[in-house]
C-alpha cells in the first residue's frame, strides 16, 4: 500500500431495503453482507465493510443496518466516519431509518457527505426530481445541505462513475490523519482465523499499529502483541490513523475479546465509569430528566448511564448543556469522542454530545465550577486545561496521568507545560518523574514551611533542628514527599533554611542556651567524662541538676548529637574521650599479645564489671574494632 495513499472511511446511512449494501458492492465489487442471515434475509444485521481505490484515495466502506432492530450496529461501525454516503431510494423518499441515521451522522460531528439516490432506474423524471427537492429541503441548514444529489441504479451502473467522482472531491477537501497520536483502535468485531487464531477488526482512531508491537487491551488493561496487520483487505507492515485495520493478536482467545472494547498503546489511558460531557437533544426528542436512564452508545461501546444534568432538572427537545453520565460498564474514552444516547420506550435516538472530561471527580468547596474547566475543553485551550487539570489535583498531577485525562501526546503534553501561559499557575517539580502542581498551592507550602521551622525553634530552642518526616506530615493531609523536597530545596536555595540530614532548621539558627543551661550542660558531660567506663545511669546524673527535667534532657540529647557522649546501649552512655581510649588500650594489647581476648581477660584489662562488659564489647562489634569468633573476639 503506497504510503502517499489519502485514507477515508465512508459510512453508508439510510432506511433498510433502500440499497446500501446493493449500492457498496457496485462501488467495490465486495458485497458487504457477510452473515448468511443477511444474505437470506436480503437486510444488514451486523457491520459489513468493503474497499475501493479510487485517484488515490483508500475508501473503506462501513455498510451498517438500516433496520430499527439493528441501529445499536450501526452506531458501532459509526466512530471513524469521515464521509457519509446517505442513501435514498427514489421510489421511496426520506423514510424513518433515513431520518434517524442522518440524526446520527449531525450527533456524531460528521462534516462532509453526499446524497445517492438508488432506484432511481424504477421512477420517471418527475418522481425523480420531486424525490431530488424534497431531499434538499430536508437537508437544509444541515452539514449536507450543499451536498450533491446523485441519481443512480446498481443494477445499470448508471451514475456511479460520476457518484466515485464525487467522492474523490469531497475527500480531497477533507485534512489528514494524524498517525503520530498515541495508538487507539475500538473493536467492533472479534473471530478466529484457522491458521492464524484471534482477528480483531475496527477502524483505527489515532496513531498507527504494525506487527509486533505490544497493545494493551481495556478494559482490563491486558497486555497483548499484535501478530499481524491488514489494511483494505491487504497484509501490511503498517496500518495508520484512519483506514479499517484488521489485527492478529497473539496471547488470546477470540472469545474473550467482544465489540465495546478497545486496543490502545501501552501504558497511556484508563478506563473510567463516569464522563462529563456537552449533551444535546434532538428537537424531535422529549424532555429528559434530570437522572434518567438511558442507552449510550460511544464508537463500538455500548450501555446503560444514568444521565445528571448540570444545574437543571430536565432539558427540553433541541437543548444542550453540560451533563456528567453515570455508565454500568467501564470503558476507555477520551476528550473529543463523541456519543449518542437513546431513551428505551420507544428505543429510538434522542441526543448525543462529546466527551469533555473522561475521569471526572467530586468536586470540593470552593472550587472553580466544573463548567468553567469543560467550557476550556470545548474551547480546546490547552495551557486553560492543563491549569484547570492541575487546579483540580489535591496532591499534585503526575505528568504521566495527563495522557488518560487530555488524550494528549507526550509531545502535546510537553508543549503546553512548556507554554508561557501555565508558567505563572503550573509548577513542575521532580525532574526524574514529574509531578504538576498549582504554583499558588506551592508557593504557600513555601510560606508554611518556613513558618514551621520557625515556630520549632521557638518551642524547642535546645534542638538544632525539626524531623523532616515530622515537618511534612505536620503541614498538609499526604502531602507528597517529591513536592515537600521540592519546596525544601527551593528554601534551601534562597538561604532560607538550612537541611542538616534528616533535619531541618532555619538558616543561620544556633542553639543558645540561658546560664543555668549551659552550667547543666558541663555538668553532665563531667559526670560520664570522670566515670570512665563504670559510667553511671542517664537518670542518675539528670537528677542531680538544678534545673527541670525537661531541659535537662534536651541538653542529653545535645550532647549526643554533638557526639560529645555516646549512646552504647539503652540504657549506658559513655563519654567520647573514655571509647576513644579504649580502643587505643586494645590496640596496645593486639600488638603486645594478640589479636584474640575473651570477656575475662576484656574486663580486666578495663577494670569493668560484665554490667559494662558486654555491652561494650557489641559496641565495639558494631564499630567494627573487633569481631566475635566463639566466646573470644579478635582485635580488627
Amino acid at each position: 500500500m503506497s504510503s502517499a495513499e489519502k485514507h477515508i472511511i465512508i459510512g453508508t446511512a439510510g432506511h433498510i431495503d433502500h440499497g446500501k449494501s446493493s449500492l457498496v458492492e457496485a462501488l467495490t465489487g465486495t458485497h458487504p453482507d457477510r452473515l448468511e442471515e443477511e444474505k437470506r434475509r436480503g437486510i444488514t444485521i451486523d457491520l459489513g465493510f468493503a474497499f475501493l481505490l479510487e485517484d488515490g484515495v483508500q475508501f473503506g466502506f462501513v455498510d451498517v443496518p438500516g433496520h430499527e432492530r439493528f441501529v445499536a450496529n450501526m452506531l458501532a461501525g459509526a466512530a471513524g466516519i469521515d464521509l457519509v454516503l446517505l442513501v435514498i431510494a427514489a421510489d421511496e423518499s426520506i423514510k424513518p431509518q433515513t431520518r434517524e441515521h442522518f440524526d446520527i451522522c449531525r450527533l456524531l460531528g460528521i462534516q462532509r457527505g453526499l446524497v445517492a439516490l438508488t432506484k432511481s432506474d424504477l421512477v420517471d423524471r418527475d418522481t425523480l426530481e420531486l424525490a431530488r427537492l424534497e431531499i434538499e429541503d430536508y437537508l437544509q441548514g444541515s452539514f449536507l445541505e450543499n451536498a450533491p444529489v446523485l441519481p443512480v441504479s446498481t443494477k445499470s451502473g448508471t451514475g456511479l462513475p460520476e457518484l466515485k467522482q464525487a467522492l474523490v472531491a469531497q475527500a480531497r477537501q477533507l485534512p489528514g490523519k494524524d498517525s503520530q497520536r498515541d495508538f487507539r483502535l475500538p473493536i467492533d468485531r472479534a473471530f478466529s482465523i484457522k491458521g492464524f487464531g484471534t482477528v480483531v477488526t475496527g477502524t483505527l482512531l489515532d496513531g498507527c499499529v504494525s506487527p509486533t508491537d505490544e497493545v494493551e487491551l481495556f478494559p482490563a488493561g491486558t497486555r497483548l502483541r499484535v501478530r499481524g496487520v491488514q489494511s483494505g483487505g491487504r497484509t501490511t507492515e503498517r496500518a495508520v490513523a484512519g483506514q479499517r485495520t484488521a489485527i492478529n493478536l497473539a496471547g488470546v482467545d477470540h472469545h474473550a475479546l467482544k465489540r465495546g472494547m478497545t486496543l490502545a498503546a501501552l501504558g497511556r489511558y484508563r478506563v473510567t465509569r463516569r464522563v462529563d460531557v456537552k449533551l444535546q437533544l434532538l428537537l424531535s426528542a422529549r424532555k429528559l430528566k434530570n437522572r434518567a436512564e438511558v442507552h449510550f452508545h460511544s464508537s463500538s461501546f455500548e450501555t446503560m448511564a444514568e444521565v445528571a444534568l448540570f444545574g437543571q432538572s430536565e432539558l427540553g427537545g433541541g437543548g444542550e448543556t453540560f451533563a456528567q453520565l453515570k455508565l454500568k460498564q467501564s470503558v476507555l474514552l477520551l476528550p473529543g469522542d463523541r456519543f449518542i444516547i437513546r431513551q428505551s420506550s420507544p428505543l429510538i435516538t434522542i441526543g448525543g454530545g462529546t466527551i469533555l472530561d473522561p475521569i471526572p471527580r467530586r468536586p470540593r468547596a470552593n472550587e472553580t465550577p466544573r463548567e468553567v474547566f469543560l467550557a476550556a475543553v470545548q474551547r480546546g485551550d490547552k495551557a486553560e486545561i492543563l491549569a484547570r487539570l492541575v487546579e483540580r489535583s489535591l496532591f499534585g498531577l503526575p505528568q504521566k496521568e495527563i495522557s488518560a485525562r487530555t488524550g494528549w501526546t507526550d509531545a502535546e503534553i510537553a508543549e503546553t507545560i512548556r507554554g508561557q501561559a501555565t508558567a505563572a499557575r503550573v509548577r513542575v517539580v521532580a525532574a526524574d518523574s514529574p509531578i504538576l502542581y498549582p504554583a499558588a498551592a506551592f508557593d504557600e507550602l513555601l510560606k508554611k514551611i518556613a513558618q514551621r521551622v520557625e515556630l520549632f525553634h521557638k518551642q524547642n530552642p535546645l534542638q538544632p533542628g525539626i524531623a523532616r518526616e515530622d515537618l511534612r506530615v505536620s503541614l498538609t493531609r499526604r502531602l507528597r514527599p517529591e513536592i515537600f523536597r521540592a519546596a525544601l530545596d527551593q528554601l534551601a536555595a534562597q538561604k532560607k533554611i538550612e537541611l542538616l540530614g534528616e533535619l531541618v532548621k532555619r538558616a543561620g539558627a544556633q542553639i543558645s542556651l540561658l546560664p543555668d543551661e549551659a552550667k547543666a550542660k558541663e555538668q553532665i558531660e563531667a559526670a560520664f567524662a570522670s566515670a570512665g567506663l563504670a559510667v553511671p545511669s542517664a537518670k542518675e546524673v539528670l537528677g542531680q541538676l538544678s534545673i527541670e527535667a525537661g531541659r535537662s534532657e534536651k541538653l542529653l540529647q545535645l550532647l549526643l548529637r554533638d557526639k560529645a557522649l555516646v549512646r552504647v546501649s539503652p540504657e549506658l552512655i559513655f563519654h567520647h574521650q573514655a571509647l576513644a581510649q579504649l580502643r587505643t588500650k586494645l590496640a596496645s594489647y593486639k600488638q603486645a599479645k594478640g589479636e584474640r581476648i575473651s570477656v575475662p581477660v576484656f574486663k580486666e584489662l578495663t577494670g569493668i564489671s560484665r554490667k559494662y562488659a558486654i555491652p561494650l564489647l557489641e559496641y565495639l562489634d558494631r564499630e567494627r574494632v573487633t569481631r566475635r569468633q566463639g566466646d573470644e573476639r579478635v582485635i580488627l
